[in-house]
């Protein structure tokens, strides 16, 4: 039987990096608005579409993390089911 108590953590420098290179991209990305030769209104739509990428992106990775960890709570009680079928059926045979 595996070790149901691992759970792989990231470590603080590489949650570090990451907030750093999001902070660094939105500014680059903002920059790059802010510096474009275009009407505000094209301005205003490159901003918004922006914002909802990042949104829809962060909502996807959520959803993809809960997806998981609901089918590792699943996983993890079909095998509690099964070890007490196994256990059941060992003791009927004792």
């Amino acid at each position: 039987m595996t070790n149901s108590h691992y759970a792989p953590k990231e470590s603080e420098a590489f949650k570090l990096f990451t907030m750093a290179s999001f902070g660094i991209a939105a500014l680059m990305q903002a920059g790059g608005i802010y510096f474009l030769e275009a009407s505000f209104a094209a301005k205003g739509f490159y901003a918004m579409s922006a914002i909802m990428l990042v949104h829809t992106a962060i909502s996807v990775t959520k959803m993809l993390r809960d997806d998981h960890e609901a089918k590792r709570i699943y996983n993890k009680l079909e095998d509690a089911k099964t070890e007490k079928l196994l256990t059941e059926y060992t003791e009927k045979d004792e």
